[in-house]
Order: C-alpha cells, then structure tokens, then sequence
C-alpha cells in the first residue's frame, strides 16, 4: 500500500487523483490550510489524515510541520493546488505577484525540501502539475505564468539533484481543464463557462495515476495533456 501526499485534494484535479487513489486503498495525507479544512477534506476520504500549513505562507510551512508528525516514507508528493490572477503586467502590484508566486511555486519548492527524506526512504516520485502557461506565456498572464515556468525549473532541477536518490520527478502540463479555477479564468476574461469545453479532470487524473505506477525502469519527466476538442 502506498502512501501520497497530496496539495489541492478538495476540487478539481486534487480530488479527482485522491479519489482515485482513495477508491484503489492507498494511503493519502492531504494538506489543509487550517484544522477545519482538514475534517473537511478527511470527512470526504475515510481513513485519510490532514496536514495542517497555509501554503499561501511558505515561510511557517516548516513551523506549522514542527507542531504534526511526518510520514517517515512517503510515496509520492503531488502537488496540484494552485492559484491565478489575471492582468496586465502594467497593472499587477506586488501582492498580487507574492501569492501567486508563493503558493505556485515557493510552496512546493518548501514542501519538497522538508518531504525528500521521507521520499528518498522509499525511492519516491514527486508530481508537480503545472499547466499550459508553463510553457508559453500569453497577454495578462505574466505572473500566472511566471510561477509556472519557476515550477518547470524546480522540477527539472530537482530531478537532476534526487537522481542519485531514487527519485523520479514528473511535470504534467495540463491545458484547460474544467475545474473552479478555470471557472474564475473565465469570468476574469469576461467570457462564459460551459465545463463540458474543457478537459474533465479525471482524465488528467489518469495522466497522473499513469506516471505514478509506471514500472521503475522508466520515468515521466514531461506530460501535455490538451483538450481532445
């Protein structure tokens, strides 16, 4: 039985890998912001147990951690949540840069560091699902996309570094998917939301389940998923 841990189980692309992961009986620990947020997340995954950080607040990741027991192995670390806020680079302020940029990419980037341990335990995989504006960037999605491309670039350094260790690391770059996100996407260009338009998330879901139980002879590095319409 393996054991994930998991950012952004409560929608979206987090909930369709846990349920997954959770329907096979693996072993989830899900980050929450709060305790809260944990019953919450824990009420929907029987047997599953929170974390408790604000990874909007990189800094006291480690401090809240300091405060719960850690996993001594760990699986797979999948980072999925994420956040995003459109607008031209001529009228972003900085608050609007530090979230994105703290939760996107410091966040994982801090996770990581104090997970490897447990990660190099069992020769693990870390996940990081990024998107489409990882690897272009367009009009009004400077700083989305800035912390996308810095996610990119941990992965690939992270994976050179943990090689010795065991650790495959994969990005999988979603397009637009039908998700709250995409919904907020969508308002902020003035357009409307049809989910049916867009990938469903369980079918990213299977990317990411596909990259986790590929044999170890073989690693994913890079994964585009686009719509198939």
């Amino acid at each position: 039985m393996a054991t994930h841990l998991i950012t952004g189980a409560g929608s979206g692309i987090g909930a369709a890998v846990a349920r997954r992961l959770h329907a096979r009986g693996d072993d989830l620990i899900l980050i929450a912001r709060d305790a809260a947020r944990g019953k919450e997340l824990t009420a929907l995954f029987p047997g599953s147990r929170a974390l408790v950080a604000d990874l909007a607040d990189p800094d006291r990741i480690s401090w809240a951690f300091s405060h719960q027991p850690l996993p001594d192995r760990l699986d797979s670390l999948l980072h999925i949540a994420g956040v995003v806020d459109l607008g031209p680079v001529a009228e972003l302020r900085p608050k609007t840069w530090h979230q994105q940029l703290n939760l996107n990419l410091i966040a994982p980037a801090e996770l990581t560091r104090l997970m490897l341990p447990s990660l190099r335990v069992s020769r693990g995989q870390v996940v990081f699902v990024n998107s489409g504006a990882g690897l272009t960037a367009h009009a009004e999605w400077g700083a989305y996309a800035a912390s996308k491309h810095g996610l990119r670039a941990l992965a690939d350094s992270l994976r050179a570094e943990e090689k010795p260790n065991g650790i495959r690391v994969t990005s999988v770059y979603p397009g637009r998917t039908a998700t709250p996100m995409q919904a907020k996407v969508r308002s902020q260009e003035g357009e409307s939301y049809d989910a049916a338009d867009w990938i469903d998330p369980e079918s990213v879901a299977t990317t990411i389940l596909m990259a986790l139980d590929l044999p170890r002879d073989a690693e994913v590095n890079d994964l585009s998923v686009r719509p198939g319409r």
